[in-house]
Parts: structure tokens; sequence; C-alpha cells
């Protein structure tokens, strides 16, 4: 009896430990890391990086103006010359040196990467129910920590270019809203790719339609619920919950906005990793 009890001891512990690896919430929040590495470019420089065949796979696969009110990826409709379509362009962005351009142009080519990185994960895993299926790297859930290219030199996952190059370097919370996880909770993946010169618009409506859409700021019955997006980088958005408020508002809908600056409560936080398919 002893033993038994012991073994089952055993198993209750293991499980406990694994389910806190495995906790989305627990791997969802990686702190902002400065690779200093990647700090650098070439503001003289004006020549661009090629996108277009990106470009060319959002406008063919994105779905806008969804009932949802949230854009969707076809993932199981990619046809076999657009596999190989967005492979070369993932491996043509692996063989840039983005330290050569423009800061802006830097900017554009990380946003583009990191989705394009993703989109292409699920869809050579698809069907799946949620991008977090996608086995990651040792224990965790999802493929955030998991060496997918190599940059000049440097091996890169998608939490290095989230969390040391992008959010380190450019201090800008709308690259929240530029980075899409191939999930519902996530902002909507836009049908077009990021340039320099159009980058500022589109993270600016995709923020407007992320908050005043329920999954990204919702408030009812003097209850409010925001993306778990908020409560993760909330240092990237504001220093308090409070002034969380007034970013809220920002984005939101005037009539919202001022109901929202008004709020005194405490807010919900949630996420939905469902995938972001049709």
């Amino acid at each position: 009896m002893r033993v038994q009890r012991g073994i089952q001891v055993q198993k209750s512990l293991i499980g406990l430990v694994l389910g806190l690896l495995l906790s989305p919430a627990l791997l969802a929040a990686p702190s902002a890391e400065y690779w200093r590495y990647w700090d650098a470019s070439n503001e003289r420089s004006y020549r661009t990086i090629d996108h277009s065949a990106w470009n060319s796979i959002l406008s063919r696969y994105v779905v806008t103006r969804h009932t949802s009110g949230i854009n969707r990826f076809r993932y199981g409709d990619v046809s076999k010359d657009d596999r190989k379509r967005l492979q070369s362009y993932v491996d043509a962005m692996a063989a840039v040196d983005p330290r050569t351009y423009r800061k802006l142009e830097q900017k554009a080519y990380w946003m583009n990467f990191y989705n394009a990185l993703v989109v292409n994960l699920v869809v050579k895993s698809y069907p799946i129910k949620s991008v977090q299926d996608i086995r990651g790297k040792g224990f965790s859930k999802g493929p955030w920590d998991t060496p997918l290219v190599t940059v000049a030199q440097q091996e890169l996952s998608l939490n290095d270019i989230e969390h040391r190059i992008l959010r380190p370097i450019w201090k800008d919370h709308k690259i929240h809203f530029g980075l899409a996880c191939a999930s519902l909770g996530c902002p909507s993946l836009q049908a077009q790719a990021f340039t320099a010169q159009n980058q500022a618009k589109l993270l600016k409506k995709t923020g407007q339609e992320f908050v005043n859409h329920d999954r990204g700021v919702s408030l009812s019955k003097g209850k409010l619920q925001a993306s778990s997006i908020f409560d993760w980088y909330q240092k990237d958005f504001a220093k308090s919950q409070k002034s969380l408020l007034k970013v809220f508002a920002h984005y939101s809908d005037d009539r919202q906005a001022l109901y929202l600056l008004g709020f005194s409560g405490d807010i919900k936080f949630r996420h939905d990793w469902a995938l972001n398919g049709p």
C-alpha cells in the first residue's frame, strides 16, 4: 500500500510540474531581453526588402470581413505552388541581413518574417485546432522557443524575434498589434504585408479593430474584460491598469472611450488559443 501510495504521489507531482511547464499563461509572457547584436542599422540606405511574395499569400488566403469580426486564414486551401512560394519567401528573408537596412525597413521585415514563419508552421501542421498543438522545444507547448531559422549567422526562434529584437529595440506597444499568433485571441492578420511606408497606418488600423472587438476589450454591465495580451505585456502599453484604460480609450470608438475612461473596477483578462482558420 505504501509503495502504491508513493507511486501515486510521484505521478501527481510529475503531473503538477508538467502542468506548470505546459501552461500557456507561463509561456505567453517572456520578458523583453535586449539583444545588442541586432541593434544596428544603415539609416543612409533607402533600399527596400521585397515582401511581394508574402503580400501575394496574404491577399489570396486572408479572409477579411468575416462575420466574427476576426480575419481568418484559409490554411487548408493553400495550394502546392503557394506552399513553395511561402517557403521560398521564408528562405529569402533568412538570407537577408536586416542590420544593413534602415530601422523602419527592419521593423516591417521582422513583423512580416514572424507572421510568415507562424503561417508556414501551421500550413505544414494542418489540420490542427490550435497553434499550441505544434510541438515545441522541450516541454513547451507551441513553437515559440524552437529555433526555426538562421539569420546573419544567428539561430532565431519566434520568441527571439518578438522578445529579444522587436520589443526591446523599438519599444513600441503597437508591435503587439502587428504580430499574429494564428489564434482567434490575437490581433487579426491583415491582408497585406507591412512596409516602411504603410506600417504606421496598418498598425493603427489593426489596433483599432482589435480593441473595438470583444476579444480585445469588452465593457458590459459594469464589467470590463480584455485580451490577456494587455495583461502579459502591460508594461509595454502602460505603467498601471489605470493608465491602460487610456490606451483602450485611445483606440476605441468615441462612445466606448468615455465609458472606459470612467471605469474604476478590476479588469478580467482572457485569451482564445483556437486557430484562426475559416
